[in-house]
């Protein structure tokens, strides 16, 4: 009897124990907004624990999760830039969801994700990165200074030809008429304008780049005129860091930044503000940003298991409306803005849904073999043409000598 008592009061099945890697890489309370959901999937799921660890930004996350499984730390999963799959497969760190999600259940899942965010985690036919931390670059503007000018409120611009006519017209003493970020991630910005001018920067196969056609340097020439020609906007470099508190402040009267920035606009904007597609000169586009889901190889049968239990929970309907709200990131899935809250809250908060209403003319981030280096040298060339240093021309024509001596392996 007393062997059987034991037996009764032998413990629950044992937990699956997960550490994920996490980014935080924009401003607002993220770190909370990721533990509750974490928390709320504890209680629905009490025989897996989910250790987030918070290390900084996309590229600081990545290399401390790659140290980690270097030096046989257990990882099994981690949201990292979407535009770092080609990298994560090189060093064969990563298995596709495709080979794990397997079910019909689980394939009508990783089918249920807005395609332009999977364009970056697809690759030869299979999934290796799901969608959930995800944004595209949208146009923040005063409205209030729009009044003060005469401008329409609401009507942004559309066009690069009256995004500077209103920009000229906003310029005052301690006020540009528009800001576009140089810093951190001067590739997207650039991709952004490379593709409202009807240039893809990049192959789909990840193995050729397109840095010197005649669209890209024209781009990249209209970008340094906002500053140089029209001073309508600082010359030289604009910080990524400090412009959304510019823009609240009164600084600028519109900035280029990510819909992952929204949330935290919303509280702190003590003026009536717009938010709108990037204005066209072509077309109409913006690249998508921001991370995705991975999963470690090193993870065992049972880690990966739990692993995609977990990944299924977060991107939820309910769950990514809920983080949509809280962020200001897209949602990645349609049946998201399908959700009661997301729907009540885009009837309250227009403004939430141009990420998404943008995702028609959104194409992949930038992202090719060799990411890091080939990238690296596409934001020297911006930043170089910004400053002054080379011309438009000069500059990307030298970043893409750089970009074809890295990639001729691949091709």
């Amino acid at each position: 009897m007393a062997a059987a008592l034991v037996g009764m009061a032998s413990p629950a099945m044992a937990q699956v124990e997960l550490s994920m890697y996490y980014p935080i890489a924009v401003g607002g309370p993220l770190t909370q907004v990721v533990d509750g959901m974490v928390s709320d999937f504890h209680k629905a799921n009490p025989d897996i624990k989910v250790n987030a660890i918070y290390a900084g930004n996309y590229d600081d996350t990545r290399v401390r999760a790659l140290s980690a499984l270097k030096s046989g730390e257990k990882a099994q999963l981690s949201v990292l830039f979407s535009i770092d799959v080609y990298d994560l497969m090189e060093q064969d760190v990563i298995v596709p969801f495709s080979d794990v999600a397997t079910s019909a259940e689980e394939k009508a899942w990783l089918n249920s994700f807005y395609p332009a965010l999977m364009a970056n985690g697809t690759i030869d036919g299979k999934v290796w990165g799901v969608p959930f931390q995800r944004s595209t670059i949208v146009l923040y503007y005063n409205k209030d200074a729009f009044k003060e000018v005469g401008l329409d409120p609401n009507s942004p611009p559309k066009t690069w030809a009256e995004m500077t006519e209103a920009a000229k017209k906003l310029t005052k003493d301690g006020r540009w008429g528009v800001s576009v970020p140089s810093t951190g991630y001067p590739y997207w910005m650039f991709q952004a304008f490379a593709i409202q001018n009807g240039i893809e920067l990049m192959s789909a196969d990840g193995t050729k780049t397109y840095f010197d056609s005649p669209a890209a340097i024209e781009a990249l020439q209209y970008w340094r005129d906002l500053g140089a020609k029209h001073k309508v906007m600082p010359e030289g470099t604009v910080e990524w860091g400090t412009l959304r508190q510019a823009f609240l402040q009164g600084q600028t009267a519109m900035m280029w930044h990510t819909t992952g920035n929204l949330t935290a606009v919303k509280k702190e904007a003590k003026f009536d503000f717009g938010v709108a597609m990037l204005p066209a000169s072509k077309r109409l586009g913006s690249p998508t940003g921001g991370g995705n889901f991975y999963l470690f190889k090193s993870a065992t049968p049972e880690e990966r298991k739990a692993a995609l239990t977990f990944i299924r929970f977060m991107t939820a309907p309910e769950r990514v409306a809920q983080w949509s709200i809280a962020t200001g990131y897209v949602g990645v899935s349609p049946a998201s803005y399908e959700t009661k809250a997301l729907k009540d809250y885009a009837a309250s908060f227009p403004q939430a849904i141009v990420a998404r209403d943008q995702l028609e003319h959104a194409v992949a981030e930038f992202s090719t073999y060799e990411t890091g280096r080939v990238r690296e040298a596409l934001s020297n060339a911006v930043q170089s043409a910004l400053t002054g240093r080379q011309t438009p021309e000069a500059a990307m024509k030298e970043a893409q000598a750089t970009a074809e001596r890295l990639l001729k392996s691949f091709q």
